[in-house]
């Protein structure tokens, strides 16, 4: 009963913000990417990188530490070793994709080029990766899942196809790589991948490798699909979650493991404006018909002003509490929705019977009076403790007047998610501002077609947390190696004790 009341408020909600929700920004067939291959069309691009290191300031670090935009980034640990860290972002001048590795708990990171196909025969284009995720195995292999776009020259997108990389040293080689589900044409592409491993010792799937997409474009048999692998990422089999048939319009799959090796996948389902939900307890054979973790407001996307030209994207990001604790089995999800204030912010809910009901919304966010947007969050339950560990970025030390500027913050519960740490917790030490470049308009230096990206990463272990976010603080950093421009978008880190 408590969830048809819920959904009934929801959707009152829904009907009062119909008109602001009209500020979408994209369509679903102009993807993340897209601005990339808008770029790599006009000016071409460098092949790849050499190795860098990073630099430290304060308590936070530049991972990637290069000239040029990297956004969209993602971050996992080791669990038996978790001071060693893997993460990933987007290249916006380059063709690969970046990886990025410490082996000191985040102190210090060098960088890694992933592997690339051939571009398609009888064309003579190229190809890009892009949309980065990782997870480790219980055997120290991390594996980094990313799309491949292909595309002729100037003769648009021809084809996408999913790839799994992996390495055994941390990282920092990624020797072996798995391309499949390609998809031909640019009217129905791969997009959007997230990666998890089951790394719970006694489940009967240990180290099995999941990867979850969505299908996007006017092809019938579209939707999210999962791939799984039971032979540590040599191969993989793939198979359709949300719908046998019907509708497709979904986006943002996340796959996540219970303790016992219970399959999970949740996603913003935009047709039908829900946080969706699938479960399968036979290895990702087989999968439940999608249930609801909660309606919301915005379907797909949402203009904010601390992006000038694209919104913030609507997904889920979900854990489940694989602690000896009293919690152990729970689940969470966490997305970003219009508040009564129509404002964006950070919400939660929580299932205790393996998702077949979840529990009222709430957000996860100190409740300030002023207006103030949060976005592009994440969501990592210790596996040690229990604790629930969410980071976001917020707008709320913005002192343009226009919510332009933007830092990271984090928050915690360690009660079950009840009730999380508040005051959040600031993680940046400088705020960016990725709408007009730190008060430099026009901006040429900040790809303002993806900015931000549409997600950032958070891995948590130990009662240590490790947030990653796009940060353009150094953008005007001087002459140097860069330019004038300094380092435009960098990937930047932190540790949270």
């Amino acid at each position: 009963m408590k969830n048809y009341f819920r959904m009934a408020a929801l959707l009152s909600a829904f009907l009062c913000f119909a008109g602001s929700v009209s500020a979408q920004t994209r369509t679903p067939d102009e993807p993340t990417w897209w601005s990339k291959y808008q770029f790599l069309l006009e000016t071409g691009a460098s092949a790849g990188g050499g190795p860098t290191t990073s630099l430290a300031a304060g308590a936070n670090v530049d991972v990637s530490n290069e000239c040029g935009p990297q956004s969209e980034t993602f971050i996992t640990l080791n669990p038996a070793h978790p001071k060693v860290l893997a993460a990933g972002s987007n290249e916006i001048y380059r063709l690969p994709m970046r990886g990025y590795f410490s082996s000191d708990g985040g102190v210090s990171w060098g960088g890694v080029d992933l592997p690339l196909p051939p571009p398609l025969q009888g064309t003579n284009g190229t190809r890009f990766g892009s949309d980065p995720s990782l997870a480790f195995d219980t055997r120290g292999n991390v594996f980094y899942g990313y799309i491949v776009v292909f595309f002729g020259n100037g003769d648009g997108v021809k084809g996408t196809e999913m790839a799994v990389a992996r390495s055994s040293d941390g990282g920092r080689t990624y020797p072996r790589v798995s391309f499949f589900s390609f998809e031909s044409g640019s009217n129905h592409f791969n997009d959007k991948p997230m990666i998890a491993a089951d790394t719970n010792p006694a489940s009967p799937f240990r180290d099995n490798v999941y990867i979850a997409w969505d299908t996007t474009g006017g092809s019938t048999d579209g939707g999210i699909r999962l791939a799984r692998s039971t032979d540590h990422g040599a191969t993989f089999s793939i198979g359709r979650v949300d719908y046998p048939s019907g509708p497709t319009k979904s986006i943002g799959a996340v796959p996540f493991i219970g303790p016992n090796g219970e399959t999970y996948i949740a996603w913003n389902d935009y047709f039908h404006n829900t946080i969706a939900f699938s479960r399968s307890f036979d290895g990702g054979a087989t999968f439940s018909l999608p249930g609801i973790v909660a309606l919301k407001t915005i379907p797909f996307d949402m203009a904010i002003p601390a992006e000038s030209y694209r919104g913030a994207l609507v997904y889920p990001a979900c854990d489940a509490d694989r602690s000896a604790g009293p919690h152990r089995g729970r689940l969470y999800c966490s997305w970003m929705d219009l508040t009564l204030g129509d404002v964006t912010d950070i919400f939660i809910s929580s299932s205790d019977d393996r998702g077949a009901t979840w529990s009222a919304l709430h957000p996860v966010t100190d409740q300030l009076e002023e207006p103030l947007d949060r976005f592009n969050h994440w969501l990592s339950v210790d596996p040690t403790t229990g604790n629930v560990n969410v980071s976001f970025y917020d707008t709320r030390n913005d002192t343009t007047g226009f919510r332009f500027m933007t830092d990271v913050y984090f928050t915690r519960s360690t009660d079950g998610g009840a009730s999380f740490l508040s005051p959040n917790l600031r993680v940046t030490n400088a705020n960016s501002n990725e709408h007009d470049c730190n008060g430099l308009f026009p901006c040429p230096s900040i790809d303002y077609n993806n900015q931000q990206g549409d997600y950032e990463g958070l891995a948590s272990f130990g009662g240590v947390s490790h947030p990653i976010w796009t940060d353009s603080r150094r953008n005007r950093a001087g002459t140097g190696a860069c330019g004038l421009l300094g380092l435009m978008e960098e990937v930047f880190t932190a540790t949270i004790q």
